[in-house]
């Protein structure tokens, strides 16, 4: 707000020559007000984000007040947190990490003080994004996880320092760059859990048919075929198919999307790990023990249906290499039912084997032998009984680690 005054001239005054001198007589004519009015697509992008579980900070030059009365336009949350330029600059880096980490606006901010605020974001163990557009925002932009320039309006710094620019003003495209971001890295994740939880169950199999029997329980032949159904198309589908939405919120610690005069940018759901290490630690190593313990449960429980059922040896190899094949295409489709290219190949596959069983020059060729109705129930009660299985093991292993002792957990 500006106070608008004035004061007639003299015929004897020259107006430069008044302008240099101490203002005087000054008659008060009324206030301006003047108000930079945040974009029409700016709510719907804090909403957005925030159902995404991004966390947005806005950083902002204005009056705390200001700051966060536009926040609360914005739909930021009435009691959000509102800190200082001036306090985080009297706070060493320690206590700057502890005053941000669950601030919303940052106020009266320096442009040499942007930098300052993403690295107490990093030190609280916060996956940071930065939106800006302007020059003194590119060493910020290039210190956060997530840089993002605005082309359409900003400067070449900003641009230069960025990881991702934005080719029009529109900032709610950041939306659906967090949505089409976490289901790539989920389709990833899935497709490693896959490629390894299933040669690890199958490593599992062969060890324990190798205790059991003496030998192998399956050729080399079996082997190549077993990887050719299971981590071929299968697999290739699973890496390019978008994961369905789950229920739960996703496995990524809140992250916060840092930025310039109130306009958020990307981070991570709120109370978890962050989205790459989460994705890419314990809950993928959960997942893969899983489905290595899975694909051994239904191979083992096939293979010996068939030794203590009559018939040959290449019979029982013969079922344990349906089941190897059948449990990993079975776990394939349940995590991934709602994707047609997975149905397609993961149905497909499973045909594929099925006619190679049951033709005797084929078969025989990969060390094989056509199956009868019994031997088929019994490959389909052991892929039955694994993918059953599978559902229990979170439980069975929460009651094992809760009879652990505590340095072995």
């Amino acid at each position: 707000v500006l106070a608008v005054a004035r004061r007639p001239l003299d015929a004897a005054d020259e107006a430069a020559d008044v302008l240099e001198q101490p203002l005087e007589e000054l008659e008060f004519t009324g206030l301006l007000a003047l108000a930079d009015v945040p974009r029409e697509t700016s709510t719907a992008l804090v909403e957005g984000l925030r159902k995404a579980g991004v966390r947005p900070v806005m950083l902002t030059g204005d009056h705390p007040q200001t700051a966060r009365a536009i926040a609360a336009e914005l739909g930021w949350p009435e009691d959000t947190g509102v800190v200082t330029g001036d306090e985080l600059a009297s706070a060493d880096r320690e206590e700057r990490a502890r005053m941000l980490r669950d601030m919303g606006v940052v106020a009266r901010v320096a442009p040499e003080q942007k930098l300052q605020v993403i690295e107490a974001l990093r030190d609280a163990d916060r996956v940071v994004g930065m939106v800006g557009d302007g020059a003194n925002d590119a060493a910020a932009i290039r210190a956060a996880d997530i840089g993002v320039g605005i082309s359409a309006r900003g400067s070449a710094a900003a641009r230069n320092a960025a990881d991702l620019v934005l080719t029009d003003a529109d900032l709610t495209v950041l939306i659906e760059a967090v949505a089409e971001g976490r289901a790539l890295w989920h389709s990833v994740a899935d497709a490693i859990a896959m490629l390894i939880g299933g040669n690890a169950g199958e490593v599992g199999f062969g060890l324990l048919g190798t205790l059991l029997s003496g030998a192998s329980p399956l050729s080399t032949r079996q082997m190549l075929l077993v990887n050719l159904f299971t981590d071929l198309f299968p697999a290739m589908a699973v890496a390019v198919t978008p994961k369905e939405p789950e229920a739960e919120a996703p496995d990524a610690k809140q992250g916060h999307a840092s930025t310039d005069g109130g306009e958020p940018a990307p981070a991570g759901p709120e109370g978890t790990e962050p989205l790459g290490t989460s994705l890419l630690g314990a809950p993928l190593i959960r997942k893969i023990r899983h489905r290595a313990l899975t694909t051994t449960l239904g191979a083992t429980s096939a293979w010996l249906f068939g030794r203590f059922t009559p018939g040959t040896a290449r019979r029982s190899t013969t079922m344990a290499l349906c089941a190897v094949v059948g449990t990993q295409l079975a776990q394939t489709l349940a995590d991934r039912r709602g994707s047609p290219l997975v149905r397609v190949t993961a149905l497909g596959s499973a045909a594929v084997l099925f006619v190679l069983v049951e033709t005797p020059g084929l078969s025989n060729l990969f060390g094989c032998t056509p199956l009868g109705p019994i031997a088929w129930t019994g490959v389909a009660a052991s892929i039955a009984l694994a993918v059953a299985g599978q559902r229990a093991l979170p439980s069975l292993e929460r009651i094992v680690l809760q009879h652990l002792p505590a340095d072995l957990r």
